[in-house]
């Protein structure tokens, strides 16, 4: 039998840098993760909907006008969206030795389905274990923004079916984001998102920088 093309590739010891922005929606991962690759030469990328698989599963997940999913299906299909991601995107980048700058990754699993759904944390990170090949981010950054501020900023847009569930989920999705980088503090760094943008970014570079050492070449400085 053939190998599989898209299996993921050294999972464990990549010569490249997996930085994953994460909060709930609203806080500004988008334009922080652009800012960030301008300066460091990273891909950006983003979960769910990076591959053509992932486009696909990001309707079924995100679209309110689709019939509702249970559960434990939208954490399989999330953790469908990120294995895929992994296999075809990340992995083969990070063996290059370039970095990868994500705009959600692993934990949005525990904090959506975890403390937002209420499905069993140990359950989801056997699933982020088997849909990443073991592979987790060098850093984590936790884009922190009280929910109200956040419904502000998203009050003009189409809310996507985890924006429709309201302040209740989104102060438990941030509470759980906030646990998980308390209980992690090596890999996790919180950075206050009620700060302008501009100012945001700073924070987050220098964090970043000071975790990870040197830029690589080929960003803006």
């Amino acid at each position: 039998m053939a190998a599989d093309p898209l299996t993921t590739p050294g999972a464990v010891g990549h010569p490249g840098r997996l930085v994953a922005l994460e909060g709930i929606d609203g806080c500004g991962k988008s334009t922080q993760v652009l800012r960030l690759c301008q300066r460091t030469g990273a891909l950006a990328t983003f979960e769910p909907g990076a591959t053509g698989l992932g486009a696909a599963l990001r309707r079924l997940l995100l679209d309110p006008e689709l019939p509702p999913l249970a559960s434990r299906a939208e954490a399989l299909l999330l953790a469908a969206d990120r294995a895929q991601h992994v296999a075809e995107l990340v992995a083969p980048t990070l063996a290059a030795g370039r970095w990868v700058v994500t705009d959600r990754f692993a934990a949005s699993t525990l904090a959506y389905q975890g403390a937002g759904r209420g499905l069993a944390l140990a359950e989801l990170r056997q699933l982020v274990e088997f849909a990443t090949g073991g592979l987790q981010p060098d850093v984590t950054v936790l884009l922190d923004l009280p929910v109200e501020e956040a419904a502000l900023r998203l009050a003009h847009q189409r809310p996507d079916r985890f924006e429709e569930l309201g302040l209740p989920f989104q102060q438990r999705v941030r509470q759980g984001y906030r646990e998980l980088a308390a209980g992690d503090p090596a890999r996790w760094v919180v950075v206050d998102a009620t700060a302008p943008a501009d100012v945001v970014t700073e924070v987050v570079a220098t964090a970043v920088a000071g975790r990870l050492g040197p830029w690589p070449s080929g960003g803006d400085r």
